[in-house]
């Protein structure tokens, strides 16, 4: 059996090694020229498999105020002519409540698990230098008021199994010694012994290496600009030059996969949360140097920046911007992480950011993302997108559902 897989980032190539995996022959489809080229390539590089806490919470209606009109603000609004802006939003507002926050919670959670043992057994398995570490999550907040709504976040996620502490900003330090400069601005952490960073570019292009090996075929540069529909079921995908047959298929390709599903007059409720990064290469350390970055991923909860050590590099990543489509970098926004880095770390001062990145996260409104098939879309035609900022976290969960609904059907 043949699928065809349109999407060479992080999910759509744990898609591919997991269908590989269970003999299916697979190509998979990209309109850019390499693999990681869309929201997976600089990403947080943060695998978060027990802190999942939905952007779309009951405590979003009071930093709403904050978020919309403070210059330092993580988020960015730009209203846009476009109705799906208007409609996620509204969606997006709706989804923040209590109950629904519990229960994208506990369905976050339950992929998170499975993609763990998905992904573990992966790196066992193959010989993939990406930089993986498991150093644990340490989570910041700067005020009483939120580090006690952590808190009770924190109490909902050990009910559903996960193991976490609360800790007072000594312990913080304590656990992170390159924060000491920073005690005075911590409230309070959520430390996750068991939570893990790897570089996700590396890690895709291990992937690729591998799944040639397995027979897989890669068509790179082609954008997919029509799937052909015979009988309700898709038969065909349709490259400017290439016409690419199978028997099923599968959009994994983030944003891109709104306008393919439209094609076919499907909807999907996604829309683009824009974010950036930089990249800080690490000086040595002598003997006896104080740390001037972190080992362990640590998350400023307020700024909505995530720092993740990749070997001798720190990633630095966040901000979530509604501006459409635009993947332009902006160097105000680059300026923010900068400007969070050094105050966090102020010893990386002296250290030049390199890399400036931005890439278009595919988020639904209630942070679940779309795995499986639809009501009312084709038989043969799979969906695994809208991951949002959980991508990396949750590919390797979402694509073993995808190759256990392919091999149902």
């Amino acid at each position: 059996m043949h699928v065809c897989v349109i999407g060479a980032g992080i999910v759509g190539l744990s898609t591919a090694y997991k269908l590989s995996e269970q003999g299916f022959r697979v190509t998979v489809i990209d309109a850019a020229a390499s693999v990681a080229c869309g929201a997976s390539g600089n990403n947080g590089a943060q695998l978060s498999y027990s802190y999942v806490q939905p952007l779309a919470d009951a405590s979003i209606w009071l930093q709403l105020p904050k978020l919309l009109l403070s210059r330092s603000s993580p988020l960015t609004f730009k209203p846009q002519w476009d109705l799906r802006q208007w409609q996620w939003c509204i969606a997006f507002l709706k989804a923040c409540n209590r109950s629904r926050a519990h229960q994208t919670t506990a369905h976050l959670l339950e992929l998170a698990t499975q993609s763990r043992q998905a992904f573990d057994a992966m790196l066992a398995r193959e010989n993939l230098n990406c930089h993986f570490s498991n150093s644990g999550k340490l989570v910041l907040y700067q005020t009483s008021e939120s580090f006690l709504h952590a808190k009770k976040q924190m109490l909902l996620q050990r009910s559903m199994g996960c193991v976490q502490e609360a800790l007072s900003a000594t312990q913080c330090i304590a656990t992170e010694p390159a924060l000491d400069n920073y005690a005075g601005s911590i409230a309070g952490g959520i430390y996750t012994a068991s939570e893990c960073a790897v570089d996700t570019l590396a890690l895709c292009k291990g992937l690729e290496s591998i799944l040639r090996q397995r027979g897989v075929q890669f068509l790179f540069n082609h954008s997919v600009n029509r799937l052909e529909l015979s009988n309700q079921k898709i038969v065909a995908a349709h490259t400017p030059s290439h016409t690419i047959e199978a028997n099923s298929f599968v959009l994994a390709g983030g944003v891109g996969s709104v306008r393919l599903a439209q094609t076919l007059q499907i909807t999907l409720p996604i829309y683009p949360l824009k974010g950036y990064s930089v990249t800080y290469d690490l000086p040595p350390l002598g003997a006896n140097s104080q740390p001037i970055a972190p080992t362990v991923n640590v998350t400023d909860f307020a700024r909505k920046i995530v720092f993740a050590r990749l070997g001798a590099k720190l990633r630095v990543a966040g901000m979530a911007e509604l501006v459409g489509n635009d993947t332009t970098v902006s160097t105000a926004a680059i300026h923010q992480l900068t400007e969070a880095t050094t105050s966090i770390f102020p010893k990386l001062g002296s250290v030049q950011a390199q890399e400036p990145w931005s890439g278009l996260r595919p988020a639904t409104p209630t942070g679940i993302p779309i795995v499986g098939s639809l009501m009312g879309a084709p038989s043969n035609l799979f969906f695994n997108t809208g991951h949002g900022g959980l991508g990396l976290t949750l590919a390797f969960g979402s694509a073993t559902q995808i190759a256990l609904a392919m091999r149902k059907s």
